[in-house]
């Protein structure tokens, strides 16, 4: 297998560095073409010196790296305490990505988009500063540089303000704008976005609204409409929703006949107005969009990703895997270690994995990549067979 994973919870990074370079060396060998490195915070500051060691020792051809308040590895998830998870690929061409962003009167400016690849890529590993990239805005200026590219990665959490993010490329270490790689054809990839919500009731078309306030869904109030909702919820769902857990889903692509999993952009209801009867989305949506509320709870995060490894997993053969999961999930949301990362275990065997938690996911949905919240983003792997 091409690919090799490790991790090492010693407290001093030089230590923790050495332990999970030599597992990649006995799994991978030397040489690979990608090396990932995430370390939690505790390690943050030594992020510097922890890819000069994976240099060094396992002489990659691209090193990518981030420092998280939570990381990932095979079945596991590090919540807080000392961590350093290594992940390495040996599968083909790979491209480095530094993009930074710059204020323009007309807008913001990105420098880096990496137009010209000698190879048709298969897919970007992106890992972005969120005080200083806007990634909606970014993730538009990448479909025009690389259309129909699926980009899988994070914004990464943990900063308490701007200049605190720590991010890594090669030998260079940095605060702000993106790092990441494009991924040759050397590697099949497939993609599994799971939102963490469950459709309830049924599609409505926006008959009134504009920007992030809807009035009215298919002619009637949009708190109507939820209030209609009502008498088929289960007590469990109105606690959830009362917690914050009611989102709205806008429909990507309207040409389909009918919707179901996949097929929306999910988006937390912000509130309400029971004067108006309208709702506030974060999102933008348009008189003319077909959307539907989503709940979002445990059951529904557990069920949705369960749902879509069962429908993906098995089908893509994958040897390995990259996973960014929302800091709003782990314990947080249920209540027990390593939720996500065990489940993508559970389904595909201990494939070497790594990734981080998130604050701001980034997958694509029904073709479209998207910034997302609540969500768990996979990059499944496997090397290419002609």
């Amino acid at each position: 297998m091409p690919f090799a994973a490790a991790l090492s919870e010693h407290p001093v990074p030089a230590f923790a560095t050495g332990e999970a370079c030599g597992q990649l060396l006995e799994g991978l060998g030397s040489h690979p073409d990608l090396v990932l490195a995430f370390v939690t915070l505790p390690h943050a500051g030594a992020l510097e010196d922890v890819v000069a060691t994976v240099r060094d020792v396992l002489h990659p051809s691209v090193v990518v790296g981030a420092a998280s308040e939570s990381i990932v590895a095979t079945a596991r998830e590090i919540e807080g305490g000392p961590a350093v998870s290594l992940w390495a690929g040996r599968f083909g061409p790979v491209v480095p990505v530094r993009i930074a962003a710059r204020a323009d009167p007309e807008g913001v400016v990105f420098d880096g988009l990496v137009q010209s690849v000698p190879f048709t890529p298969q897919a970007m590993v992106l890992i972005g500063d969120p005080f200083s990239v806007p990634a909606p805005e970014l993730l538009a200026e990448l479909a025009t540089a690389h259309p129909g590219l699926p980009i899988v990665g994070g914004m990464a959490s943990g900063a308490r303000g701007p200049g605190g993010t720590r991010l890594a490329l090669d030998g260079q270490i940095y605060t702000t704008g993106a790092v990441g790689a494009l991924l040759g054809p050397g590697a099949d990839v497939v993609t599994v976005v799971s939102q963490g919500c469950r459709p309830i009731g049924r599609p409505y078309v926006v008959t009134e609204g504009g920007g992030s306030i809807i009035r009215e869904l298919a002619g009637r109030p949009a708190l109507t409409r939820l209030d209609e909702l009502g008498g088929s919820l289960s007590a469990e769902e109105v606690r959830a929703i009362n917690s914050g857990g009611l989102h709205l889903g806008r429909v990507v692509d309207e040409r389909k006949a009918e919707f179901g999993p996949g097929d929306f952009l999910v988006r937390q209801v912000l509130g309400g107005d029971r004067e108006t009867g309208a709702i506030a989305v974060n999102d933008d949506l348009e008189v003319g969009t077909t959307v539907q509320f989503h709940v979002r709870d445990a059951d529904a995060a557990h069920q949705d990703l369960d749902g879509l490894l069962t429908r993906e997993g098995p089908a893509a053969e994958p040897e390995a895997a990259l996973l960014f999961t929302c800091n709003g999930r782990g314990r947080h949301l249920f209540g027990t270690p390593d939720h996500d990362a065990e489940l993508l275990s559970r389904h595909l065997g201990p494939i070497p994995t790594a990734g981080f938690f998130a604050a701001g996911e980034i997958g694509p949905i029904a073709g479209h990549n998207a910034l997302h919240s609540f969500t768990a983003s996979v990059l499944l792997l496997r090397e290419h067979h002609a």
